[in-house]
């Protein structure tokens, strides 16, 4: 049980790095290696590959019943699509965090209507605790 739960808990560490793509600076990829790689990565994904894996993510840690399920498909493609050129564009950090953040708040609305509160707190718990803990790898 220990292994499922470790390994749904790094599935979900690798979404929230990919839903939270636009935090990563360009000069700080440039300095750090493993974030150009991380950039890269995402880049070379496709939205379908990125709204496919967010989806999976989301069907094993929060248990969507099949309706559920194929709405959040839905979601995740709209807005991996209207990140898209976010990812790829030369604007800088904080311009690129700002465009992220709006949406990221859309998107939140849209699976808010989705979720049963349960799924939605423990969506939204998670997200904080990745967000913690990529400030925390950030600084080391």
């Amino acid at each position: 049980m220990k292994t499922t739960k470790t390994g749904a808990s790094i599935i979900w560490l690798m979404l929230f790095i990919t839903i939270n793509f636009m935090m990563i600076n360009k000069a700080q990829a440039q300095a750090n290696p493993k974030q150009k790689e991380f950039g890269e990565m995402l880049k070379a994904m496709t939205p379908q590959q990125r709204a496919d894996f967010q989806t999976k993510m989301m069907l094993d840690k929060l248990k969507l019943g099949n309706q559920q399920l194929a709405k959040v498909k839905v979601v995740n493609l709209k807005y991996a699509l209207k990140f898209q050129p976010i990812l790829v564009s030369d604007k800088g950090r904080f311009s690129k965090f700002r465009a992220f953040k709006a949406l990221q708040e859309q998107k939140d609305i849209e699976l808010k209507d989705i979720f049963t509160t349960s799924q939605f707190k423990q969506y939204k718990d998670f997200e904080d605790d990745m967000r913690k803990k990529m400030k925390a790898a950030m600084k080391d």
